[in-house]
């Protein structure tokens, strides 16, 4: 009697798709990651210090609309063509980017860039939905997880050799081979079952041009935080109004108030990625004006805390059999006793030195809360909904960090400038960050409806 082989990721059904789904990750992430490095030489070259801005702000937004259009696609046809279609967009950025020779040309390819990878990332979800069952997910956000915080640890560093040898252009050329390798993989693994449609998908409006508005928004708000002046609040005040509107028609009702489901499920994402990245973005800040630590040094606890999230990502992989809502409440806790303890970063006395063991547990938090709330997501997501909901999901996440990056280095960036003590508005930020991470292990519970509680426990245990 031959022995039942357990499915995995890697295994010969799901192998090709696994590569593929991951190459494309890890190429978006480390496009992100890279570009902040090949940036300056650019500006540089082109004479664009005013526009320094521009490029980040610009892939945001066509971003946030690639997302929209991509959870439209997923839900009303095939995502494997709608794929194609976004990473030649994304590949078509990348050449503009890197033969452009006046600052608005850089500038249009980020745009293309940002709307190309929105529609991406939200349609490899809708094909993890499709490709992978129950039991195979959190080991395959295990390995989203993974693609997405490499690049981080090798981005910066492999970005600025490539901008040293080869110049600012070749970050964005040299990617332009392994987009298409990654392609190749996915779209050969095989062909998806056919789904069927409600035609009131089909004649469902387009939300884009409220994307187009909330991306709008997300971007006022962050160029106010850059200015601090009296034209700075009436930035302000136009974003919220632009983000408002625009996120009223994106996210599923019931978003805010964290509505059991789907609504908790898609708002547990922001909670996680605003908490994590408004005090990723900011301690490299704090170690170099607070203790002196040069820009190099400064960055490697943001290190310690990629390794804590790769790390505890592999680890929740392997415990298909817990319940992804408890995974998700440790995950939070673990987040929040992170935040709060890396104030001791600018405690002048400490030089600094906690941040490694601080944000390596920060880091495990969020290894630990980011694949489940993609589990909770796909688990409740019905399969004509599944774009939509992906879409609301990284909106969140995006609006959630550019607010939280933006709030933080305000508090932050007041203090240095005006010659005051770092460490009070550092306390300032870590407070205000850690009430989304205790809000976040509250609304853990709410992320499956009482009603499936039951059965999805019964799952668990069939899996297991």
């Amino acid at each position: 009697m031959e022995r039942a082989v357990a499915p995995s990721i890697w295994d010969a059904g799901h192998r090709r798709t696994t590569i593929g789904l991951l190459t494309l990750v890890t190429l978006v992430a480390f496009e992100a990651m890279a570009v902040g490095t090949a940036m300056p030489s650019a500006v540089a070259e082109l004479d664009g210090v005013a526009w320094y801005a521009w490029p980040f702000s610009a892939f945001l937004i066509t971003s946030v609309v690639g997302m929209v259009v991509g959870g439209e696609v997923g839900d009303r046809r095939s995502p494997r063509p709608g794929v194609l279609a976004g990473v030649l967009v994304f590949a078509t950025g990348l050449l503009i980017a890197g033969v452009a020779q006046h600052m608005a040309v850089l500038v249009l390819g980020r745009a293309v860039q940002g709307l190309g990878a929105g529609v991406v990332i939200v349609l490899l979800y809708v094909i993890a939905g499709q490709a992978y069952s129950s039991e195979l997910r959190p080991r395959l956000f295990g390995a989203f997880a993974a693609g997405w915080v490499l690049p981080a640890l090798i981005g910066p560093l492999a970005a600025g050799l490539v901008t040293t040898h080869l110049g600012w252009r070749g970050v964005f050329l040299c990617l332009l081979p392994l987009v298409a390798a990654g392609l190749a993989l996915l779209l050969g693994a095989g062909r998806d079952e056919p789904v069927e449609r409600e035609p009131a998908a089909e004649a469902r409006r387009s939300n884009a041009p409220w994307a187009l508005l909330a991306g709008a928004g997300i971007a006022a708000l962050q160029y106010a935080a850059q200015r601090l002046d009296a034209a700075a609040v009436l930035l302000a005040l136009g974003g919220v109004l632009a983000l408002a509107a625009g996120l009223r028609r994106l996210l599923p009702r019931g978003t805010v108030r964290a509505r059991p489901g789907i609504p908790a499920v898609i708002a547990s994402r922001g909670l996680l990625a605003g908490a994590f990245f408004g005090m990723d973005a900011l301690l490299p800040f704090i170690l170099t004006e607070q203790h002196g630590w040069s820009a190099t040094t400064a960055g490697l606890p943001l290190t310690a805390g990629a390794v804590g999230w790769v790390v505890a990502a592999q680890l929740q992989g392997r415990r298909a059999d817990v319940p992804r809502q408890r995974v998700l409440r440790a995950g939070f806790l673990l987040l929040a006793l992170g935040l709060v303890a890396t104030a001791t970063s600018a405690v002048p006395a400490l030089g600094g030195w906690p941040a490694y063991l601080t944000w390596f547990i920060a880091g495990v938090g969020m290894g630990l809360g980011m694949p489940s709330v993609g589990v909770l997501l796909l688990d409740q997501s019905p399969e004509a909904e599944r774009g939509a909901n992906s879409a609301a999901f990284q909106i969140s996440d995006v609006t959630a960090s550019a607010l939280c990056v933006g709030l933080s280095g305000v508090l932050v960036a007041g203090a240095a400038d005006g010659g005051g003590a770092l460490l009070p508005a550092v306390l300032a930020a870590v407070a205000v960050l850690t009430v989304p991470a205790l809000l976040g292990a509250r609304v853990a519970g709410r992320t499956v409806p009482p009603g499936q509680e039951a059965s999805a426990a019964a799952t668990t245990l069939a899996a297991t």
